[in-house]
């Protein structure tokens, strides 16, 4: 298959560019390729879709205020993303400048704060600060928007860009699909008996880089940290023993679990992956997800056609066009059956 194979038209409008006042209103579009059917459903009717027997899996990555702004010695312009957390006062990032800095700049930041360019690491720069950098970023970061919401970050996203879940620190995107949980949503599933656990897969700003090659063989896959513990493989055990379904919510609780999978069975670890899902794909232990829509030509789009078939999926996202859902990281969400 080639990469614009994945390609779909998406009039500008159906971007959501904020989020819903209340999480759970978004709609939510039903596929199941068991049956072969779409239907059109609200988020908030979740809970008719899961079953007691069934597991939850969510990503309890937190966002932190990753972007940050600042002025070289000479005066121009730095727009810093920070991609990793290496150490206390070190990390990896993309930078934005006039002229890329090179080995000893430094850079004054809002707030008073400085950093100085170490060196690189192929397309990143590896920087140092003058305090701790989770001070820096609760001080003087912005939320790291996904760069089709062409506005400025509020007070507002550092709420709403994060799931009412999040407690591990290290993502630059947040795993939106869990975005649509609040704290009810989430208390009328535990009366009804489902179970929940958690992976952590930090978010790195790859997730939104374009595939730029024909053919996706040929995509470098961006590498992220996720962890899987002892807890959620037992959970994930007593789910297939009592007949429930594996249910991820979000793809980056699919790339987490397919990653501890990919030996045979699913494994307790911590590491980076590099784990491209398309097409072909054998999946060892997700049965559902849960997800929003993605771009077009994505990687991510690929994983969920690699989950319920091309054709189908592709024909979904034409039919939330027509129907005027809203897309990517604000927008609605798909509950996908494989």
């Amino acid at each position: 298959m080639l990469t614009r194979d994945f390609f779909y038209e998406l009039p500008s409008e159906l971007i959501a560019k904020a989020p819903l006042p209340k999480r759970s209103a978004s709609r939510l579009l039903v596929l199941d390729a068991i049956a072969g059917r779409i239907e059109d459903r609200r988020f908030i009717d979740i809970g008719d879709l899961i079953d007691a027997r069934d597991l939850l899996v969510f990503n309890d990555t937190r966002v932190i205020p990753a972007r940050l702004y600042g002025r070289k010695e000479t005066g121009g312009r730095v727009e810093i993303l920070v991609e990793r957390l290496l150490s206390s006062e070190r990390t990896l990032a993309h930078l934005k400048a006039s002229k890329a800095p090179g080995a000893g700049t430094r850079i004054e930041l809002e707030g008073g704060y400085r950093c100085i360019v170490e060196g690189r690491e192929g397309d990143l720069f590896l920087l140092r600060f003058d305090a701790p950098v989770i001070e820096v970023l609760e001080t003087s970061g912005h939320m790291p928007l996904p760069p089709y919401i062409d506005r400025p970050d509020t007070q507002a996203d550092r709420e709403r860009y994060q799931t009412v879940y999040a407690q591990k620190p290290g993502a630059v995107a947040a795993p939106t699909a869990g975005l649509h949980f609040d704290e009810p949503l989430l208390a009328r599933l535990g009366d009804k008996g489902v179970a929940m656990t958690y992976v952590t897969l930090h978010v790195g700003a790859g997730t939104f880089q374009p595939v730029r090659v024909v053919d996706p063989d040929r995509h470098r896959m961006h590498r992220e940290y996720f962890e899987v513990g002892e807890e959620t493989v037992t959970a994930v055990e007593q789910a297939r023993s009592r007949g429930g379904r594996v249910i991820a919510v979000g793809t980056t609780a699919v790339r987490a679990l397919e990653s501890a999978a990919r030996g045979g069975r699913l494994q307790a670890c911590r590491r980076e992956t590099d784990l491209f899902i398309r097409p072909g794909f054998e999946f060892r232990c997700v049965d559902a997800m849960i997800t929003n829509f993605h771009l077009p030509e994505s990687t991510l789009l690929m994983l969920v056609c690699a989950f319920a078939g091309f054709e189908f999926v592709l024909d979904a996202y034409r039919h939330a066009v027509r129907q005027g859902y809203r897309f990517f990281s604000y927008g609605d969400a798909m509950f996908v059956i494989r």
